[in-house]
């Protein structure tokens, strides 16, 4: 049992990697850390400051506010195809404008396949059984406009992780886990903006904040080995440089920092005499976990510094009158001590009448990166008004 332990183990550290989790792997539940859309996917990974399609409900619930209608949005990647062909990830949202309350509703359903795995007895490699593996979050929020260009929402969100349904032998209980988070966000569209050298700007700047993943740690069997949500912290701008009826062209950025603060305390658990004579030590590790709200203050004081911060740009050019075409790219940049990751990103998307389709293509430096020819497709339904800026 635990050789097929080690093999969930395993996937879920690759997938922390990918994810943009805590370098270490030290956080649970990375896949929702997962950019959901092939639009933002093809954008660097970037949509804090732009927040204005059916993934808003993800990127910046303070986006919700400036929605109209109904939106479904539908993703679907077979997920890192370098290291496994397992793995995939879905994503399905949908927002609803109440009129009454001048705010929007949105819901989202995040699923993870972590694939099948095999039971094994210690002493051979008998198979047994076999499991599946996944994790998944709902979550439900609402956006709604405070003053004019200024929006504010809340995500609720429920997590389900279930890794394996046995423990090791040693460990009474399984490996299924369930938790609970929530998320603030704030979008501002200033009405009137304009900037010397560059002239007016009126509703064509978007400054976005977000922090996501904010709730209790998640623990499997034993309380006290429990690991912290990826609390998140995300500020982004979006720039609607050219505004005309056939072109358009928007400029994204993306500043993103894991808020964890893990340290580890190192003890002596034996000392005995080897077969040399010498000493033979065997350590014991404990991880503290510095609970929230303490640790969006205490991760800044870890000795990182900026390190921690994920930069990632984009670009995005429209053509038609209604949109018809769009192509983008973007870049990914995280320091080589926290994960490493640098990647560019392309993608491109089609829209007719109310469907709109989009993909996204990663392209890593690195060509044994698990992130290699990493594709993303999303399907997108618009069901009256217009929220593009």
């Amino acid at each position: 049992m635990k050789k097929a332990m080690c093999a969930v183990v395993a996937v879920v550290s690759v997938l922390a990697l990918s994810a943009g989790a805590y370098a270490q792997g030290e956080t649970a539940v990375p896949f929702l850390l997962i950019s959901p859309n092939a639009r933002a996917g093809g954008m660097g990974e970037t949509g804090t400051g732009l927040a204005d399609d059916g993934s808003t409900i993800f990127w910046n619930p303070g986006g919700l506010a400036f929605l109209r209608g109904d939106h479904i949005s539908l993703t679907h990647a077979p997920w890192l195809p370098e290291f496994s062909s397992d793995l995939s990830y879905d994503f399905l949202s949908y927002t609803h404008y109440l009129e009454d309350w001048d705010g929007n509703f949105g819901a989202s359903i995040t699923y993870f396949n972590l694939g099948t795995f095999n039971k094994t007895l210690s002493n051979g490699p008998t198979v047994v059984s076999t499991w599946h593996a996944f994790e998944f979050a709902i979550t439900v929020g609402y956006g709604a406009q405070i003053t004019p260009g200024l929006g504010l929402g809340a995500n609720f969100r429920y997590i389900r992780s279930e890794l394996a349904p046995f423990g090791t032998e040693q460990e009474v209980g399984t490996g299924i886990a369930s938790d609970v988070s929530f998320d603030l966000g704030l979008l501002y569209r200033p009405q009137k903006l304009y900037i010397p050298l560059i002239g007016n700007l009126d509703d064509r700047v978007g400054f976005g904040l977000d922090l996501s993943n904010l709730g209790p740690n998640l623990y499997y069997i034993d309380q006290a080995q429990a690991d912290p949500l990826p609390t998140n912290l995300r500020a982004g701008i979006a720039l609607h440089l050219l505004k005309s009826e056939y072109n358009n062209f928007y400029l994204t950025l993306d500043l993103s920092r894991t808020m964890v603060r893990v340290t580890t305390d190192s003890t002596i658990g034996s000392i005995n005499p080897n077969a040399q004579g010498g000493p033979d030590t065997t350590w014991n590790f404990v991880n503290y976990v510095d609970p929230l709200p303490k640790s969006l203050i205490t991760t800044w004081g870890d000795g990182s510094g900026l390190k921690r911060i994920i930069i990632s740009a984009g670009a995005e050019y429209w053509y038609g009158s209604p949109r018809l075409i769009a192509l983008r790219m973007g870049y990914y940049k995280e320091n080589p001590q926290f994960g490493g990751r640098n990647f560019l990103t392309f993608g491109a998307g089609i829209r007719y009448d109310i469907y709109g389709f989009d993909f996204s293509y990663i392209s890593t430096f690195d060509q044994n990166n698990p992130l290699s020819n990493q594709l993303r497709f999303s399907l997108s339904v618009n069901l009256g008004g217009s929220n593009e800026f």
